[in-house]
C-alpha cells in the first residue's frame, strides 16, 4: 500500500481550555509533515478574528502551509477581501472558499447586502486577485441544500471553472461513496484533484447528530458496531480500525491524498496515520 499525502483540519479556540487543545493538536500532528492544514470559521463566521490569529501563528511557528477558511456569511465583499488580503500579508495564500452555513437561528443562507451571493462569486474574486491558491468543498452525498447528487457535481464543476484548484469532500464512511462521486466528476470533465475528507470517530453520539445535519449516511453496520463497542468499552479500538480500513480501501482505489477532520483531538488521527505508514519527522517534534 502506498503511503498517502495527508492534511489536517483544525478549528480556532474560543476559550483558554480550547486554546490548549488546539496547540496540543498541532504539536502532535505537525511532525507527520502534512501537505497543508486548514483552519475553519465558526458557524456564521463567528470566529473570524480567532481564525486569523490561529492561521497566522500556525504558519509562523510551525512553518506549515495553512489554508484559511473563508465564507460568504455576515460580511460584505469588501470585508471578506480585506480578510483575504490580511492573510496574504502574513504569507498565507491558500484559501478554502466556502459559501458557509446559515448564521445561528436562521433557516437558510441569505447573502449580506453588498456580499457574495454564493461561493462561486467568492472564488472568482479571489482568483481575479492572482494571489491565492483556492480550495473548495465537495459533496459525495447530496448537500442539504442540493436538489440531487448530479447538482452537486455540476456546482463543483462551476467552482473549478471559476478558479479553484482542488476540492476537499465532506466526510463519508464507505469507500464506494467516494468512488462513485469521483467517477461522476470525471465524466463531468472535472480534472482538479478531489481529496477525500476523513472523519475519525471520536464520539459516536456526537457524530450521529453532526452527520444528520450535513446529509452524511451512517451505514447500519457502523451503528451496530458502535452500539456493541460502547457496551464493551472498546470504542477507541473500533474507531481506529474503521478509519484505517476506510483509508486503506481508498488508497487501494488510487487515492493519494487524505484530509482528516481532527476536531482538535489528535490521538486517533495520529494513530490512523501511523497505521497507514505516515511517520513523524523528529525535527518537528520539539517545536514549542
Amino acid at each position: 500500500m502506498a503511503t498517502p499525502r495527508i492534511s489536517f483540519e483544525f478549528f480556532p479556540p474560543q476559550s483558554l481550555e480550547a486554546s490548549f487543545k488546539l496547540w496540543d493538536t498541532v504539536r502532535v500532528l505537525a511532525p507527520l509533515k502534512p501537505e497543508f492544514v486548514s483552519v475553519t470559521y465558526g458557524a456564521g463566521g463567528t470566529t473570524r478574528e480567532l481564525t486569523h490569529d490561529a492561521v497566522a501563528l500556525i504558519h509562523k511557528q510551525y512553518k506549515l502551509k495553512v489554508a484559511a477558511h473563508l465564507t460568504c456569511v455576515n460580511s460584505s465583499r469588501d470585508e471578506i477581501m480585506t480578510i483575504a488580503e490580511g492573510y496574504a500579508a502574513v504569507g498565507v495564500t491558500d484559501i478554502v472558499a466556502l459559501r458557509g452555513d446559515a448564521p445561528n437561528g436562521a433557516d437558510a443562507f441569505t447573502a449580506t447586502e453588498d456580499g457574495f451571493a454564493n461561493s462561486i462569486e467568492l472564488i472568482e474574486t479571489l482568483a481575479d486577485s492572482g494571489k491565492f491558491n483556492i480550495r473548495v468543498g465537495a459533496y459525495p452525498e447530496p448537500h442539504p441544500d442540493s436538489a440531487n447528487a448530479a447538482a452537486d457535481v455540476d456546482w463543483l464543476k462551476r467552482k473549478i471553472d471559476a478558479g479553484a484548484t482542488s476540492a476537499i469532500t465532506q466526510f463519508f464512511f464507505e469507500p464506494d461513496t467516494f468512488f462513485r462521486f469521483r467517477d461522476a466528476c470525471d465524466k463531468a470533465g472535472i480534472t482538479a484533484p478531489i481529496i477525500p475528507g476523513i472523519m475519525p470517530i471520536t464520539s459516536w453520539t456526537g457524530l450521529k447528530k453532526f452527520a444528520g445535519s450535513c446529509g452524511t449516511t451512517l451505514p447500519a453496520w457502523l451503528d451496530d458496531a458502535f452500539t456493541k463497542a460502547i457496551r464493551d468499552k472498546r470504542t477507541d479500538l473500533l474507531a481506529t480500525a474503521v478509519c484505517t480500513e476506510l483509508c486503506s480501501d481508498l488508497i487501494d482505489g488510487g487515492v493519494e491524498d487524505l484530509h482528516f477532520y481532527t476536531l482538535n483531538r489528535p490521538e486517533l488521527t495520529r494513530d490512523v496515520c501511523h497505521a497507514l505508514g505516515v511517520t513523524p519527522d523528529a525535527s518537528l517534534q520539539n517545536v514549542a
